[in-house]
């Protein structure tokens, strides 16, 4: 089994792919979001929380490694 280097992790991949990845995982989130929330929540605004979600998880991963990897920016 090959180990994953991190270099290769950070190579630039096209905006589509990450908007596709995205748009699945939110996909899976916004279901849970509207079970969880009955019919206080529409469907529309359900996918717009967990798309939310979805940024807010990215900026701060995004942020915790620039304040602790600044070497790297």
């Amino acid at each position: 089994m090959k180990l994953l280097n991190f270099r290769e992790l950070r190579k630039p991949k096209s905006v589509a792919l990450q908007l596709f990845l995205a748009m699945c995982l939110n996909g899976a989130i916004a279901p849970v979001v509207y079970a969880a929330t009955g019919d206080e929540v529409t469907r529309r605004a359900a996918y717009a929380l967990g798309f939310l979600g979805l940024i807010v998880l990215g900026l701060s991963i995004y942020l915790w490694v620039v304040i602790f990897q600044p070497e790297r920016f």
